[in-house]
This record gives C-alpha cells, sequence and structure tokens, in this order.
C-alpha cells in the first residue's frame, strides 16, 4: 500500500514537472512571436527613426520642389521605389543622385514597393497585379526584388521597406489567407536581407488583418504598420483596430489624409498626408 502510495506521487511529480515544461516552451514561442510581430526598440538594431510630419506622392517630386517644399512643415517624403502594381512608374526624378540630394537637404525618406496585390482588391486599377497561386514563392521573389531596388538607390542595410497592399476584402477567407501568406514571406525575405519590412495599407483592411493574426501568435509579419484612415486627427496610438500596446515603440505611420494640394516655395503637389514615428531609409 505504502509503495502504490509513493508511485502515485512520483507518477503527480513527473506530470507536474512536464507540465510546467511545456507551459514554459509555450510561453517562450509566444515572447518571440510577439517579439518579431511589431515589438520592442528597432533603434537597437540599428534603424534610424524618423518622428515628425511627412508627405507621399506618385511621381517623386524634382530636387526643386523638394527645396521649395523646405518651407513646408513636412520633413519626410514618402518614395514609390518599385514594384508590378506601382501607378507612377516613369519616375524620372527618383534616383541615386536624388536619395542623396534629398537626404543632404535633411528630407528623410520612406521608400514605398507595390507589389503584387490582393486577388480581392477593391480598387479597379489594381486588378491586373494579383498575387498568384504560389503567394509565399511569389512574396519571396518580391521581396529580393524590394531589397534589390531600395540597394540600387543608395539605400543601406537597417532601411525600413514599406508594402504597399491596398484595400481587399479581408471576410474572403481564401483571398485572405492568400494575402497574408504573401505578406509574411515578403516580409520574411525583406528582413533576412537585413531591411525592417513594413506594412500600409488600410486599417480596417489590411492592418485590421495583420493586426488579428498579430494576437493569434502568427510568425513573419512586418515590423512596422503604416495605416490609413482619412479625415480624423493624426494619432499614433488611437487607431482603433490596433492594440495599443503593439507596434511599438516607433513602429507606426498614421496617413491622415490623402489626395491634397498643397503649395509651398511656389511648387504645387498632390499629396497624401502622414503622421510618422517609424523608421526610414539610411542613406550613407
Amino acid at each position: 500500500m505504502e509503495r502504490r502510495k509513493k508511485i502515485i506521487q512520483y507518477v503527480i511529480a513527473l506530470l507536474t514537472a512536464i507540465a510546467a515544461v511545456v507551459s514554459s516552451l509555450v510561453t517562450g514561442a509566444t515572447a518571440v512571436a510577439d517579439a518579431s510581430a511589431g515589438n520592442g526598440d528597432l533603434r537597437s538594431e540599428g534603424a534610424e527613426i524618423f518622428t515628425g510630419l511627412g508627405f507621399d506622392t506618385c511621381e517623386t517630386p524634382s530636387l526643386g520642389a523638394m527645396s521649395a517644399w523646405r518651407k513646408s512643415n513636412y520633413r519626410a517624403v514618402g518614395v514609390y521605389i518599385g514594384g508590378r502594381g506601382r501607378a507612377c512608374k516613369k519616375q524620372t526624378h527618383l534616383g541615386r543622385r536624388w536619395i542623396r540630394e534629398v537626404t543632404d537637404r535633411e528630407w528623410k525618406v520612406l521608400p514605398v514597393y507595390v507589389g503584387s496585390q490582393s486577388p480581392c482588391v477593391h480598387s479597379k486599377k489594381k486588378k491586373h497585379v494579383p498575387i498568384n497561386k504560389e503567394p509565399w514563392s511569389q512574396g519571396l521573389e518580391e521581396g529580393k526584388d524590394a531589397v534589390a531596388k531600395a540597394a540600387g538607390l543608395g539605400m543601406q542595410e537597417r532601411s525600413a521597406i514599406y508594402l504597399d497592399m491596398e484595400a481587399y476584402d479581408r471576410s474572403d477567407r481564401n483571398c485572405a489567407e492568400t494575402t497574408l501568406s504573401f505578406i509574411r514571406s515578403w516580409s520574411r525575405e525583406v528582413r533576412s536581407r537585413g531591411y525592417f519590412p513594413g506594412f500600409y495599407s488600410s486599417s480596417t483592411s489590411g492592418v485590421k488583418h495583420v493586426e488579428t493574426a498579430r494576437q493569434r501568435g502568427v510568425r513573419d509579419l512586418p515590423d512596422v504598420v503604416w495605416f490609413a484612415r482619412w479625415n480624423v486627427p493624426p494619432s499614433l496610438y488611437e487607431e482603433p483596430v490596433l492594440d495599443q500596446t503593439a507596434w511599438g515603440p516607433h513602429r507606426r505611420i498614421h496617413q491622415f489624409k490623402g489626395n491634397v494640394v498643397e503649395e509651398h516655395g511656389g511648387v504645387r503637389l498632390k499629396i497624401d498626408r502622414n503622421l510618422i514615428d517609424a523608421p526610414v531609409a539610411v542613406v550613407e
């Protein structure tokens, strides 16, 4: 009887120990997943952070326009460096010299890559470049291309590159899974090559999608979110679809107004307005 009691006690102790180990492993895995999905200061990994106002516009402005716009409150500019879905493909002014010159004039640059778009994208103008039936492989290839485009413009490792994914129907389950697979593989490839993957989309579409994935512990998500919610006061931590404790510090951009015309220094541009606290291009 006494021996049986000792055996039972031993088994209970063994099971308790196993449960503790399993719990530790699960907790650790969750912590790693969280760390790779929008938490922690990227400056410790070499990121250059800009905090302030910025604008983006489809066609890269001339150097003269950028000089004139030093009279504005903007100090960062989003430029469309490549991708099969990029609208303004010609980009007459964009090149290594342009990047070097605007950086010397104390502008910060946000490189944007408009790759393949979700198969259920809302915009008719983006339906001609859908993600294919092998989203993971395609994301890797386009992530490689994004880094090549950034490097070709003189943007060094530890630069951010932002994937532009226009609004899509995330209620379409198959489409949403395809889109997330592409986003994750693109982000993984960009990160593996020494750059920080960022992600631009509408708050209620792509950004809500990646936030939901983050809450589920999904890995290989972007490091930074650039969320579009227009016609509201600019705010980084009052976005309702994002947990206030996630995507920080210095991992958020709010595009709060779009398609507005402004004039500074005698130069008029059609722009989107952004409030920024996030990594930018590193140019040396």
